[in-house]
């Protein structure tokens, strides 16, 4: 089987670096740790579970950091994670497999990204690239690079589904330490969007970083320009963007917008518990709210499959339709829906259990 280079770039990472190596070390890979500028113990730690390092200045730019890294490495074959990143399961036989029977596509690990929302830790996976043949693929992009292709005459390629999944630590940090992320990722950010100008993906990022730190009203305003410009709704991240703009809109007192805006697209949001929920909470946060509505959003949304944010099938619409059972004065179903929702350890069902048992 091909031998494959793990590529790693950070700086100042002493508190995830041990956590993201250390599960990689009973597997055959090469790893390459480039680090741009840190003035704590990442080197140590990354040399001490056997990583090659590399410095590199940085230039305000993580694709050429990680294109430095791509140099670095010593196999065709390169599979990147972030520092924040923890390996949680791996099949190796199954990984060169799929390797094998795609030598020219780009595989992408299952990443579970963690935060806290309501209280309650919480997640919503996704599938990123990461593990490509460095002879027909870089990055492109100063920053939320992506994988681009080196033949300029064939831009598109496949993509498949790598047996490896991480979970993602990258939210879960204070706020003032999202807030320096923030800071700096819309700086570089809002210098690509003075080149391209028409890009919604921009825009959704600016949004998605005003959105981390609970600025709602700035968050509104990206996700609205990023909408007001052509896109494909059936992208991955214009679905996020789709509750995430919700969310900033009932945050900041324009659920009537909201409700204008999304009625229209619900076909093309419709199957994913996210929105559903998202809908459900507009109809609530109306002048005068429309809990009838809500609920049969609630409902749609118990009965998807899958949700790519945990709860969004389970507690989150059970929490919400205790709430709507207790907005109609029907306090034996309030109490039996929390309850659902309380199951899942959700601290405002058990808080609301507390004070209606009380009352």
């Amino acid at each position: 089987m091909p031998p494959i280079s793990l590529c790693i770039i950070g700086k100042n990472e002493e508190q995830h670096i041990e956590n993201c190596l250390a599960p990689f070390a009973p597997y055959p890979f090469e790893i390459v740790y480039v680090d741009t500028g840190s003035s704590d113990r990442t080197k140590e730690l990354a040399a001490k579970h056997g990583a090659k390092i590399y410095d590199f200045k940085w230039i305000d730019d993580f694709s050429a950091a990680r294109n430095f890294a791509l140099e670095k490495a010593s196999h065709e074959y390169v599979l990147f994670i972030d520092c924040d990143e923890y390996l949680t399961a791996l099949d190796l036989s199954a990984l060169y497999a799929a390797l094998e029977s795609h030598p020219q596509g780009v595989g992408l690990l299952l990443r579970n990204n963690y935060y806290e929302a309501n209280g309650t830790q919480t997640n919503y996976p996704d599938r990123v690239e990461r593990l490509f043949s460095k002879k027909h693929f870089h990055y492109k992009g100063i920053i939320h690079e992506q994988v681009v292709t080196k033949d300029a005459d064939s831009p598109f390629y496949g993509s498949y589904e790598i047996p490896l999944t991480v979970d993602h630590a990258g939210y879960s940090g204070g706020v003032d330490a999202m807030r320096q992320k923030a800071e700096r990722n819309n700086t570089l950010l809002l210098r690509e969007i003075k080149k391209n100008p028409r890009d919604p993906y921009l825009y959704f990022q600016v949004g998605q970083s005003y959105n981390g730190i609970y600025d709602y009203e700035n968050a509104y305003i990206y996700y609205k320009k990023s909408f007001a410009l052509p896109l494909n709704l059936s992208e991955p991240w214009a679905q996020i963007m789709a509750t995430a703009y919700i969310n900033a809109m009932n945050h900041t007192g324009r659920s009537e917008e909201a409700r204008l805006f999304f009625e229209p697209l619900y076909e093309h949001f419709a199957g994913d518990a996210n929105f559903y929920c998202s809908m459900g909470n507009i109809y609530l946060n109306l002048d005068p709210p429309q809990p009838l509505k809500a609920m049969a959003e609630y409902v749609k949304a118990l009965q998807c499959p899958d949700a790519r944010e945990k709860g969004a099938n389970s507690f989150i619409p059970y929490y919400n339709i205790g709430l709507v059972n207790e907005m109609l004065g029907s306090r034996d179903s309030a109490l039996r829906f929390y309850q659902k929702a309380a199951d899942f350890d959700f601290s405002p069902a058990l808080e609301r259990l507390a004070d209606l048992s009380g009352s």
